[in-house]
């Protein structure tokens, strides 16, 4: 199913195409929204009132909190050191590698193909720049973009 039985959904979330999701161990808040080709993975959690657009990735460890709109095909990553293998050659399990949580404070945008390094906060109303790499904490109100993403504006003189 691409809608696992642990998935808690809370009141009305929006779903738009069930089949084409994959969801699994996470939380989704009331009055959200689901696009296509969207993957949730467990312990991760989004708030209320969010817009998840299609194609986007958000992994374990992941908060994303009220009111956050994620455009089309963001990733969300929460390995800082990711490898297919230890240094002796076998495959690396859970207990090989060290989860980093991000969180997305409420009233956020993300823009369309944005990669969100681990480890760090998107403060309350910050605006991410499409195709930006955030690799650092970013401030409230703070627009961001580029590779590595660098604050620009603030939106509340936009």
């Amino acid at each position: 199913m691409p809608i696992s039985d642990t998935v808690k959904l809370i009141g009305d979330v929006t779903i738009h195409h069930p089949a084409l999701v994959n969801l699994y161990g996470c939380q989704v808040g009331d009055g959200s929204r689901i696009g296509a080709f969207v993957e949730i993975q467990k312990g991760a959690t989004v708030g209320e009132k969010c817009k998840i657009s299609s194609h986007t990735f958000i992994c374990e460890g992941v908060t994303i909190e009220d009111e956050v709109f994620v455009g089309h095909g963001v990733m969300f990553t929460n390995d800082r050191f990711p490898r297919a293998t230890n240094p002796d050659g076998s495959a690396q399990s859970d207990e090989d590698w060290t989860l980093e949580f991000t969180q997305v404070k409420r009233r956020a945008s993300i823009g369309s193909n944005a990669t969100i390094m681990c480890g760090i906060t998107i403060g309350e109303g910050a605006l991410i720049a499409a195709g930006a790499v955030v690799t650092k904490n970013v401030p409230d109100h703070a627009i961001v973009a580029g590779v590595p993403a660098k604050v620009v504006g603030d939106v509340r003189n936009s």
